[in-house]
């Protein structure tokens, strides 16, 4: 039997990776240019927040001035863009937030952003891969293909049987096959997963550029009146309550860009590459993002997209191009695959990183003879994110990876000053200007958008991280590579 080290709650909480003992476990092959990361992050985060979230956070929160929430949200994630290109220039491993935290704020601190991450990555997955199901089974009846109702829905969920009789559904079969169909992608090697992602951005972004392109001019000034609706007395709705509670909303279309990140030891020239990789892909998001936002809340007026499950195709047919709806279907789906491949490929990579530091079971940091990934922890979150897409109404959880998110932003711009102090003259590839005026602007930013999301998402927070000290406690507080050395 294997004795526990002695371990008081100062050295757990407080014991850190020395930055200098830190070094990069073998196996992942360095295969990544600027390029490729750019596209990543792009295609990890351009998606479901785009094409769905938009219309919600316009009709409930912002009106036109959801354009405010987008420039607010992108603003508060380029402060927490720039902390993480001055980290990851620093410390070029796998596993993004969890690893910073580990070398600047603690083993606990690490583990707890770690556990974030999970809420982040697989539910996130497992709630596009059940939006991606949706649109298949539009784009598939357009054309004439009709799927078994009661195999695209799950259990919690009615569905329309072709006699008109009302029934439940069995399993999302759709979003089951996307995981698996992404997952196997993954396993095969991180060179092949960043040019398929690179074909599948490329063809996202041209349909983005197409709706905008042909809708501009179709704009109605007036949909554009009252830009800041006035508040009607509840925090939230409308006024600049609203707009921040929308930032809040929609900012889970800027999940994705913190994956670049977990590919640090997979990127040729970490030092050089991930800076423009994470600063390009925000770059090219939040530009997209407004100019999409502004020519949606300009074709259609915000009170009409109240309830919408289709904003997009109802701003499409306020123009004469018709043809654009099977465009935009086609490119959404391309969207949501990329952003699957982004999230399984950045959960896979966190835990690797933390079973390698000996927070989880050493299987998950085990490397495939062949291709060279962690193909045992992708094989794991395949299933169970394969689970939750087939068996639970999951598209609710926008919030929660939001607030998830955010978290992971603040704890990083702390990481960047306690490094500072910690490692004043350890080498920096990439240092973020101004001293600390851009993270601490980064935790306030993120900090007011994290407060202005409901009491249910926080207490859904509360409770998943309780879940996840509780393993901590029991598993990794005694079973660390610190714990045992």
């Amino acid at each position: 039997m294997t004795q526990r080290p002695a371990s008081s709650a100062a050295s757990f909480i407080t014991r850190c990776m020395p930055l200098d003992k830190l070094e990069s476990a073998q196996g992942l092959k360095r295969v990544l240019g600027p390029g490729s990361l750019v596209a990543l992050g792009v295609g990890a985060t351009i998606g479901a927040g785009l094409f769905s979230l938009t219309g919600i956070a316009a009709s409930e929160n912002a009106g036109p001035a959801v354009i405010l929430s987008f420039l607010i949200a992108a603003i508060a994630c380029g402060f927490a863009g720039l902390c993480y290109s001055e980290l990851a220039s620093m410390i070029p491993i796998a596993g993004s937030a969890y690893t910073y935290a580990y070398v600047t704020l603690g083993e606990l601190m690490a583990w707890i952003i770690g556990w974030d991450l999970v809420l982040e990555y697989a539910v996130g997955a497992a709630t596009v891969a059940v939006s991606w199901s949706r649109y298949v089974v539009s784009l598939l009846d357009s054309w004439g293909l009709v799927l078994p109702p009661r195999l695209t829905a799950s259990p919690f969920e009615t569905v329309q049987m072709p006699d008109g009789s009302l029934t439940v559904g069995l399993m999302n079969l759709p979003a089951v096959f996307i995981i698996g169909l992404v997952s196997m992608i993954l396993i095969r090697g991180i060179s092949q997963s960043a040019k398929v992602n690179a074909v599948i951005v490329v063809i996202k972004l041209l349909v983005i550029a197409a709706f905008i392109g042909f809708g501009i001019s179709y704009i109605h000034p007036a949909n554009y009146h009252p830009f800041i609706p006035p508040n009607d007395g509840t925090f939230g709705h409308y006024g600049w309550s609203g707009i921040m509670r929308a930032a809040g909303t929609i900012f889970f279309a800027y999940v994705g860009f913190d994956a670049v990140s977990t590919t640090a030891q997979e990127t040729k020239n970490p030092a050089r590459d991930m800076p423009i990789g994470i600063l390009g892909s925000l770059l090219v998001c939040s530009l997209a993002y407004i100019a999409f936002s502004f020519v949606m809340t300009g074709l259609v007026n915000y009170k009409d997209m109240l309830g919408d499950a289709a904003p997009v195709a109802t701003a499409i047919n306020r123009t004469p191009f018709h043809w654009l709806q099977l465009a935009v279907k086609i490119g959404i789906i391309c969207g949501f695959t990329s952003v699957l491949m982004g999230m399984l490929l950045g959960q896979s990579r966190v835990f690797f990183a933390m079973s390698r530091d000996g927070l989880l079971p050493p299987m998950f940091s085990r490397t495939h003879p062949k291709f060279q990934t962690p193909w045992l922890s992708n094989i794991f979150f395949m299933i169970i994110t394969c689970l939750l897409s087939a068996f639970l109404p999951i598209s609710d959880l926008g919030h929660m990876t939001s607030i998830g998110t955010l978290l992971a932003f603040v704890l990083v711009c702390a990481g960047v000053m306690v490094l500072r102090r910690k490692s004043p003259d350890a080498p920096r590839a990439f240092r973020v200007p101004g001293g600390d005026l851009i993270p601490v602007l980064g935790i306030l930013s993120c900090s007011a958008v994290m407060i202005s999301l409901d009491k249910l998402t926080w207490i859904r927070l509360v409770v998943w991280l309780a879940i996840g000290m509780a393993i901590y406690l029991g598993y990794g507080r005694y079973r660390s590579v610190l714990a045992r050395s």
